[in-house]
Order: C-alpha cells, then sequence, then structure tokens
C-alpha cells in the first residue's frame, strides 16, 4: 500500500470513529513516511515478521504502526487532536492503552495487544508485551525497564520498580515497588515473589539478535 492510500484509509477510519468533520488527511499523510520507517525497524527485528514489508491488517504491527504515527506526529509540535483520536482508534481496534505521550524503544514486539496498559515510564529495546499486562505509576513513581524485559499475559509492573536485563515476568506475577535483577525469571510463590536464573533465551525465540 502506497503512503498516499495508508493516509487514506487512515483518515476514512479516523472520520468513521470521530464524525465531528474535521478532517485529518494532510496531518497524517505528512507523517506517514517517518512512522513507518520506525515500525519498519520493528519488523526487521522480529523472527516471525516477514522483513521490510507491513501488514495494515496484522493487528500487532498496526497497533505499533498507529502508536508510531500519533507519536511522530506529538514529537513534530503536530496537531494534539489528531493525535487523542490515533490514539483512540489505536484503543478501538486493539485494546491497547499507549498514550502518544509514551517515549517506546526503537525495536519492542507486542504478542497480543488487548488490555496491555503503559504508562510514562521508562522503557528499552528489546521490549516483548502479551495481552493484560501493566506498566503503571505510583504516587506519580514510574518503573524502570532495561532492555530485552519480557511481560508475560497478565503481567503488572509498578511504581518504584527497576527490572534488570532481560528479566522475565511470568504469567500473572505482579512486581509492584521492588527490583528486579538481570537475568531473572519472576515467579510467585507463597505469597511472595521467587526470583531464579532464567534458562531459556525467550528473546532469540522472538528477535533477530
Amino acid at each position: 500500500m502506497l503512503d498516499s492510500e495508508l493516509a487514506a484509509y487512515v483518515n476514512r477510519q479516523l472520520e468513521a470513529v470521530y464524525p465531528d468533520g474535521d478532517h485529518c488527511v494532510a496531518e497524517v499523510a505528512s507523517h506517514i513516511a517517518p512512522a513507518k520507517l520506525r515500525l519498519m525497524r520493528c519488523i526487521n527485528e522480529v523472527k516471525l515478521w516477514e522483513p521490510n514489508k507491513f501488514n495494515y491488517l496484522h493487528s500487532s504491527q498496526y497497533c505499533i504502526f498507529l502508536y508510531y504515527l500519533s507519536n511522530q506526529i506529538w514529537r513534530s509540535g503536530g496537531s494534539r487532536q489528531v493525535c487523542e483520536k490515533l490514539f483512540g482508534l489505536n484503543k478501538m481496534l486493539n485494546g491497547i492503552d499507549l498514550f502518544f505521550e509514551v517515549e517506546m524503544p526503537e525495536v519492542f514486539f507486542i504478542g497480543h495487544s488487548v488490555g496491555i496498559v503503559l504508562a510514562k515510564a521508562s522503557y528499552s529495546n528489546y521490549l516483548v508485551l502479551y495481552q493484560n499486562s501493566t506498566v503503571g505509576k505510583n504516587h506519580g513513581i514510574a518503573p524502570v525497564l532495561e532492555s530485552g524485559v519480557v511481560m508475560y499475559p497478565n503481567t503488572a509492573i509498578i511504581g518504584r520498580s527497576h527490572i534488570g536485563k532481560n528479566a522475565v515476568i511470568s504469567q500473572g506475577v505482579g512486581v509492584v515497588n521492588q527490583n528486579i535483577p538481570a537475568d531473572s525469571l519472576v515467579f510467585s510463590g507463597s505469597g511472595q515473589l521467587l526470583l531464579k536464573k532464567a534458562k531459556h533465551n525467550v528473546l532469540a525465540d522472538i528477535f533477530r539478535m
């Protein structure tokens, strides 16, 4: 799909969701190319995705694209209203709460977007997110995630938490105001978090590293 066709496609979606007569196509069109360039970096790093090919019908790819597009417009000082509409469109289509002011890394992977909520935290490359994963603030303090953090379904990282490089948060685990060492597998047991050295390299299954 050509950039002009993609811009028109996005604009038709926005008009369908927000029938206020405010056309966004010019704003969207002028930021399509840099947004796609950022998206392609992600696509080319993910093993499951064909390199240099953006499929707008692939929900995870389109989810990341809508975020990058809204964030690109915001970074460039463009229309905040268009950014808000793109955020809402992404939330409606893909069930993700990823505000355009959140600074996501250059490379990250979304397995399933439904239920993901991401606050303005510190994110690093090779982040892996699955459904119902949450990164949130506690009393205004946001977590820091180093590179290669994996969040399996129904996980949470909240507040004054520092998650070390290549740490894996097991399904259903919540980390609140705690630091997790690098290369740790975090799981729950007896009402507390348990840590052990991760034996399997999850990132190697997902990314071309």
